[in-house]
């Protein structure tokens, strides 16, 4: 279990959220998939509220936009930033295209949404009383975050201009795969694979999107938990060298992982 309740360094992926179509099914889903716990949805922020593993904030659930009902529902992540408006600057002269432009979400911190150059969307997250998330790799909280694109070569030169990632080449399969960190940050920040190789099936013509992985005490029962809450599985548990993974869709169609570390 890791618990950060600073600051993330600049560039790391810090929090994720998603709008929903049924809010309380999505929550239900969640709650009996992973344990979340949910605070009060503020109809101050469109009925944004928090999921919750141990008391600690771990991800961000709202109902759907009005206008947007049939839009893809992805996770969204958002990388940490010291100065969204200068992010926002940076991230536009290197090509992203803006969603929402940088605003103040109470005192809770301020944010803004692009799209990077391969067409995958991004936030960018300046805290104040938010930091993000406070807990990690334990039941029910983020793990791993990656960005999976056809365009590996500009992800990579998009958010090393951007956010100053570096990369250590570790590939993926048959294809290539990078870990990345950033400047001050304490362990490898997250990855950037290319499609083709994309365990979830992804390959030639698959959008480019950030993705986030679950953990999960135990991803096979998960498996077989997943269509009878309103979920689905997109590919089978299977092994790898830092786990068991599943491929999993929730109840609007967003995708994630769940893994399994290895046991000690």
């Amino acid at each position: 279990m890791t618990e950060h309740t600073t600051p993330w360094p600049a560039g790391t992926p810090c929090w994720v959220d998603l709008m929903a179509i049924d809010l309380h099914r999505t929550q239900r889903f969640y709650g009996q998939l992973l344990g979340w716990e949910f605070t009060d949805s503020d109809e101050q922020y469109g009925g944004y509220g928090n999921a919750t593993v141990q008391g600690q904030p771990v991800a961000g659930l709202s109902p759907t936009m009005p206008g947007l009902e049939a839009s893809p529902h992805v996770w969204t992540v958002y990388l940490a930033t010291d100065d969204v408006e200068a992010t926002g600057g940076r991230v536009q002269e290197a090509g992203a295209t803006t969603i929402f432009e940088p605003m103040q979400v109470g005192p809770f911190g301020r944010m803004g949404l692009w799209s990077d150059p391969t067409g995958a969307a991004f936030g960018a997250w300046e805290s104040l009383e938010h930091t993000g998330f406070r807990i990690l790799d334990v039941h029910g909280a983020p793990t791993w975050l990656d960005l999976m694109t056809p365009d590996y070569v500009a992800a990579q030169d998009f958010y090393s201009r951007t956010f100053g990632f570096t990369y250590e080449e570790i590939g993926m399969g048959d294809g290539a795969y990078s870990m990345f960190s950033v400047p001050g940050g304490e362990r490898p920040a997250g990855g950037i694979g290319q499609t083709g190789a994309d365990q979830t099936g992804g390959g030639e013509g698959v959008p480019s999107a950030w993705t986030v992985c679950f953990q999960h005490d135990d991803v096979d029962g998960a498996a077989a938990l997943l269509p009878e809450i309103g979920g689905s599985v997109l590919q089978e548990p299977w092994d790898f060298e830092h786990g068991r993974l599943v491929a999993a869709a929730g109840p609007d169609g967003e995708i994630f992982t769940l893994i399994t570390p290895p046991r000690d």
